[in-house]
This record gives C-alpha cells, structure tokens and sequence, in this order.
C-alpha cells in the first residue's frame, strides 16, 4: 500500500507542475506606457593659479661673470589640466613691486632671465614643470660696491 501512496503522490506532483505550466504559458501581462522628462545640471571647472616655488640660488653674482642660477617649479594645483605658455622673471618683490636695492646699487646694473624654460603645454592636475632663472650684473666699469651682499628678489609670473 506504501507503493501506491507514493505512486498517487507522484502522479498528483506531475499533474500539479504539468496544470501551473499550461497556467504560466497562457497568463497575459498587461502594461501601461509612458513617457517622461527631467533636469540636471554640470559644473565647468574654473583655472586656478600655477604656484611657483624656487631653489637656493647657486653661484656668484659679480660684475662680468656668469651669475647665480635658481632652478624654480612650476606645479598646476588645480582639478584639470591647464596650459603653460610661459613663465617670466622680474627683479620684484614677493608683491611684484619692483625691488629697489639699497646704497648707490642700481638695479639697471642687474639682468634676470629665464635661461632654462620650462615646456609649453598642458600641465595636468598636481603635475609640474621644471625651469632655471639666472641672474648677472652687468659690469658697468663703475665702482658698484654698495651692490655687494644685496639679497636679489626674483618675481616669477606664469601664463
């Protein structure tokens, strides 16, 4: 008798799975359709400003000879990439003002230039750039002691 239980148990499964697929196979779904919109927005980045930073100046200034090198950086701090066209020096203070030198030291006896430029082009975000200044003073056949021990400002700009 355990038998046939276990046969009319079977026989009831497979009709069961049998009735829910036919079941499955012939359910409709039905939908509805629609459409719709919405907004959002972007921000565009801005440019920010490259920051420079110089090394200790390497050499001697003194009338005729070839001056002091400072090597200097140039790092882009902002977000994207920006582009370097180029980078000037000046005899200036940190505020750009042009250095006035102490005693009868004229500051048309100095030249500050960038000898060692640093590549045009894009800087990406934390990347850098390398260059040197060089700084002489120009022997003019005059006496320039009082340009002896002067502490020469370098102003660098970069665009």
């Amino acid at each position: 008798m355990a038998r046939t239980i276990r046969r009319g148990k079977k026989r009831i499964t497979i009709g069961v799975i049998a009735l829910l697929t036919v079941a499955g196979a012939g359910a409709a779904f039905a939908y509805w359709t629609s459409t719709g919109s919405g907004t959002g927005a972007a921000t565009t980045g801005e440019s920010v400003a490259f920051t420079i930073t110089s090394e200790t100046a390497v050499g001697t200034i003194a009338p005729g000879n070839a001056g002091q090198t400072v090597d200097f950086t140039v790092t882009n701090p902002g977000e994207g990439s920006q582009y370097l066209t180029t980078v000037t020096v000046a005899l200036a203070t940190a505020a750009g003002v042009p250095w006035v030198p102490a005693g009868d030291c004229s500051i048309d006896d100095y030249v500050a230039t960038i000898s060692t430029a640093p590549p045009a082009g894009q800087i990406a975000a934390g990347a850098s750039v390398d260059g040197t200044a060089t700084v002489t003073l120009t022997n003019t056949a005059e006496n320039q002691n009082d340009c002896q021990g002067q502490t020469v400002p370098l102003y660098f700009e970069a665009s």
